[in-house]
């Protein structure tokens, strides 16, 4: 039996414990042997139950259905929707592991938070056009009897995405691509973008396309090589401020960990085998800093003003009533920054926001910057696009990671798909086969471009 042992290096953590090639015992018979033995020594002892040692209430269960690696969107997602889904009376337990508890450090928090259907795959345009259905009608999901209706603050402004003469025509056929599929995008020229919004500069603008979020309810290894499937019987939680570990047996992980999966799927041995190999594919996730700019502006744009991506990446959308707006930009690669830490460089906006900023819109000429934080990409470096479904040898870790900036807009249709891989055995409402893990190691790029 092979058997790996590792654990994260701070805060919360994992420690996979248990990774074996033969069938264990099901959680259903220890839990029928535990019972037993506790039956025969409370029969022998005397007096009533006695008192524990000591409080056991802040330690997880020892046992789980499902244990969830990542408390962010897309792992309570996927918790919401196993238990929306499970079959009645099937009772399924699942645990969410999260190791910021705060979530002052969370990529969910931290993000910029916007949601489009603009992108370059017909998968993702319906992942969106589900989400914006769930958000808007969020209440029919998550209301509580007795408690005042969920209010998420949503505010769909719409999503603005510039091309200039050498992109526009992929972006025409991308929109033609996305109405197909039933999201609300229409193509803008210069003049038309020049009349609905003044404010804006369109020199260098051939084309746009304007998404827009209505009421509407519409929902549209074959090369012989031999492999050992493996299997994970429990995991370690490591407890806050203690160097205590707490196992929890388990049938399903749900590797939900975001920037930090790659880690997470490095302790169940994934990608340790040889080069080349589908042993030795590794999830290739990893963190990458994202800086957001939050700044004033007085004689700004107003309310009408949706969330604009500029012909070379940088981005804005306003923020509140206050004339603030928030914005950034992805660096190349040769920018990429120090992942180690979120802190922020000041002079990336001076040097490469800030100037594009005030060529489009002049009036940002003048603005003052009164905010900044980093937060992280989950970012997938082989094609920029989502990890769903479960791995192909180790078959009871699911994925659910890697959507490089757009896991937030996705989260709710995410949840449900793995929700449905995990119960069912395959997709039921979107078919997202395109995003297993197997496409790394057969070189199958699924890439999504319009990732900002």
């Amino acid at each position: 039996m092979f058997r790996s042992v590792l654990q994260l290096r701070s805060g919360r953590g994992l420690l996979i414990r248990g990774l074996g090639t033969h069938r264990g015992g099901s959680t259903l018979d220890w839990d029928e042997k535990v019972s037993e033995i506790k039956k025969k020594i409370k029969s022998i002892l005397p007096g009533e139950a006695s008192t524990p040692l000591y409080d056991t209430s802040h330690l997880p269960p020892e046992h789980s259905d499902v244990v969830i690696v990542g408390g962010g969107v897309l792992g309570l997602s996927v918790a919401f929707w196993l238990k929306k889904l499970q079959k009645k009376g099937d009772g399924i337990r699942v645990l969410v592991v999260e190791r910021d508890h705060t979530y002052s450090k969370a990529s969910t928090v931290l993000s910029v938070g916007g949601i489009r259907q603009q992108f370059s795959l017909p998968e993702n345009v319906q992942l969106s056009l589900f989400s914006v259905d769930f958000l808007r009608n969020i209440n029919e999901y998550l209301a509580v009897v007795d408690s005042p209706p969920v209010d998420l603050q949503f505010n769909p402004s719409g999503y603005l995405l510039l091309a200039s003469e050498k992109s526009a025509s992929t972006l025409e056929n991308r929109v033609k691509m996305q109405r197909q599929e039933g999201a609300k995008v229409c193509l803008m020229s210069p003049e038309q973008l020049q009349n609905k919004f003044p404010w804006m500069n369109t020199k260098g603008v051939a084309l746009a396309s304007y998404g827009f979020i209505t009421s509407s309810n519409r929902m549209v290894t074959s090369s012989g090589e031999e492999v050992v499937l493996k299997r994970i019987y429990e995991v370690h939680v490591k407890m806050n401020n203690s160097l205590e570990y707490q196992p929890v047996e388990c049938a399903i992980v749900i590797n939900a960990a975001g920037a930090w999966s790659g880690q997470i799927a490095e302790l169940a041995g994934i990608g340790k085998g040889p080069p080349g190999t589908l042993q030795g594919t590794k999830l290739p996730v990893e963190p990458r800093k994202r800086y957001v700019y939050v700044w004033h502006c007085p004689q700004g744009p107003g309310l009408e003003m949706p969330f604009v991506a500029n012909t070379n990446g940088v981005y804005f959308r306003r923020e509140g009533l206050g004339n603030n707006y928030l914005g950034g930009c992805s660096p190349t690669e040769e920018e990429e920054p120090d992942s180690t830490n979120l802190d922020v460089d000041h002079n990336f906006f001076q040097d490469r926001v800030w100037p594009h900023l005030a060529e489009r819109v002049p009036a940002f000429q003048s603005l003052k910057v009164r905010n900044a934080w980093a937060g992280y990409y989950d970012y997938n470096t082989f094609d920029q696009n989502g990890v769903v479904g479960p791995h192909p040898l180790v078959v009871n870790m699911y994925f659910a990671t890697g959507f490089s900036g757009h896991g937030l807009q996705h989260a709710p249709a995410v949840g449900r798909a793995v929700a449905e891989m995990v119960l069912d055995g395959h997709f039921q409402t979107i078919n997202m086969s395109p995003f297993l893990f197997s496409r790394f190691h057969l070189g199958e790029k699924f890439q999504e471009d319009n990732i900002f």
